[in-house]
């Protein structure tokens, strides 16, 4: 048997004949911003959470996008503080690395023109704070930031082809360490909202990250909708497996819109429901709201627990992207192992069919 190596061939030059070079020229550029924003949103997943701590994460994303035309800034914990990010702030206080939240404005389309908000969870690692991981569970938890990566990587990829769009993309940066500074199961947080959460489980973490930046992005920029993205529950990946994120809503249309979105562009989503029946699951004796609901149901839960910091008459969809954000080994071809950069070609189509001048 000869040796395949021999048939192997090096490409070294690839011409593409067209006859309209200046039509081919400008598609290519757009399909390269987003090929460019799901590579950014990648290489964040993938860093290693030593390199990759919320600090580093926000200077990587302002050095990025500022340069493009997007306004970028930061917030760091004693600014969080002053304001009343009670929720966030508890998540991040066991570690040593402070908290951030990074905003960033594309104002490409009409100036009166109410922008569309994207939320990102980003616990740049996660290692369920005082209610511990176990050793298995927290292999790959520097991946639980995967959301805000995708919400940068949107953000770059507007700008770079300079969508005729105003979009925000919040980001909430945090570490969830176990110390003796940490937040405890039995504390009661009072949110950004006003809201007070009792928590029961330090490990249900990101929707806390998430509250406070919900509570934000609405209240400072009155957006004409709002998608968050986060990977938020194991129940998730128990229910849809590595093949479609949840999605859940308090409006069909704009679900309608995001699985017509990733059907286009194979980031395919699912509608699970909402109802308030689950939300009977998260009260609490003491607050407002627990962080948990119990064994079942849990990323249905999770999204109840998001929704009590939805404000009135805003348009709302959560995407759980527990089970899409990395995956291990080549499984696809167009996706290396492991960040898959999930949800950056879902909202650029999004963005571009229904929210564009």
């Amino acid at each position: 048997t000869r040796n395949l190596d021999e048939y192997e061939k090096k490409l070294k030059t690839l011409r593409i004949a067209t006859p309209d070079v200046a039509a081919a020229k400008k598609a290519h550029a757009g399909l390269a911003a987003v090929a460019d924003g799901t590579f950014l949103a990648r290489d964040l997943v993938n860093e290693p959470p030593n390199v990759l701590y919320p600090a580093e994460f926000a200077r990587r994303a302002k050095a990025q996008l500022s340069k493009l035309g997007v306004k970028v800034e930061i917030l760091g914990e004693a600014e969080m503080k002053k304001q009343g990010f009670g929720a966030l702030l508890g998540v991040g206080q066991g570690s040593e690395k402070e908290s951030q939240l990074v905003v960033m404005q594309w104002n490409g389309g009409k100036k009166s023109a109410k922008p569309i908000a994207l939320v990102g969870k980003g616990v740049c690692f996660d290692s369920g704070g005082l209610s511990i991981k176990v050793g298995a569970g927290m292999q790959a938890m520097k991946g639980d930031m995967a959301g805000a990566a995708a919400v940068t990587g949107t953000m770059l990829a507007l700008a770079t082809r300079k969508a005729r769009v105003n979009a925000v993309g919040v980001i909430g940066l945090v570490e969830n360490m176990p110390d003796g500074t940490s937040f405890r199961p039995d504390d009661v947080l009072t949110s950004l909202s006003g809201q007070t959460i009792e928590v029961l489980n330090t490990d249900a973490e990101g929707r806390l990250v998430l509250a406070d930046a919900l509570t934000y992005t609405q209240r400072r920029f009155k957006p004409r909708a709002v998608i968050d993205l986060a990977t938020l529950t194991g129940a998730i990946v128990a229910t849809l497996g590595y093949e479609h994120a949840g999605v859940f809503s308090n409006d069909d249309q704009i679900v309608q819109r995001i699985q017509a979105a990733g059907r286009y562009t194979g980031e395919r989503v699912w509608q699970l429901p909402l109802d308030p029946f689950y939300d009977k699951m998260i009260r609490s004796k003491i607050a407002d709201m627990k962080n948990i609901g119990g064994a079942n149901s849990g990323a249905i839960t999770a999204a109840q627990f998001l929704l009590r910091f939805i404000e009135k008459d805003t348009v709302w969809a959560h995407l759980d992207i527990a089970g899409v954000a990395w995956q291990d080994g080549e499984q696809k071809p167009t996706v290396p192992s492991w960040g898959t950069g999930w949800g950056v070609r879902l909202l650029n189509r999004l963005m571009k069919e229904h929210y564009e001048n």
